[in-house]
């Protein structure tokens, strides 16, 4: 009966840390799980601590469910992986374009987000590509970003959606 106990104490120690390091590595990867909102002058803001890689990693909202947002001036769209594409039910079915990325050129489909969420900050159909990839995160592009204003300082994002 002891070792019995012994053993399952230790395991629960195990499990425990195993769950606390894994906690700690998605937060180094993505230290915006809560995204930081507030309201400047009315109108919402949010503020996102970059991570350990230089990245703006923040979760966000397409068409009301939960996705992982990877910051990207250099995208054009909001570029959605075809796994992410998949789990929000979004059809690859749009116009097929051919796009520029950082490994060649690849066949996108365009298509049209109802909802896209960042924090407190929402706005309504926005322009976006299906893109042919697994990655964990869905580029949040220039397509969302020019309508805001944002500013960089130190390691913080403050983005903000003017009236």
């Amino acid at each position: 009966m002891g070792k019995a106990f012994i053993t399952v104490a230790w395991l629960l120690f195990l499990a425990m840390l195993t769950w606390g390091f894994s906690r700690w590595l998605a937060e180094q990867n993505n230290p915006n799980q809560e995204v930081q909102s507030t309201r400047v002058n009315g109108t919402p803001s949010v503020v996102l601590k970059r991570n350990r890689q230089g990245h703006y990693v923040a979760n966000g909202k397409i068409n009301g469910q939960a996705v992982t947002f990877l910051v990207d001036t250099g995208a054009t769209d909001v570029a959605v992986p075809l796994n992410w594409a998949k789990r929000l039910n979004l059809s690859a079915k749009g116009r097929a374009v051919s796009i520029q990325t950082a490994n060649g050129v690849i066949t996108a489909y365009r298509v049209t987000l109802d909802r896209v969420q960042l924090g407190a900050i929402s706005q309504r159909e926005v322009r976006a590509v299906i893109i042919p990839s697994k990655s964990q995160e869905v580029l949040l592009g220039m397509s969302f970003l020019k309508r805001l204003e944002w500013t960089q300082k130190q390691n913080r994002l403050m983005i903000h959606q003017p009236q």
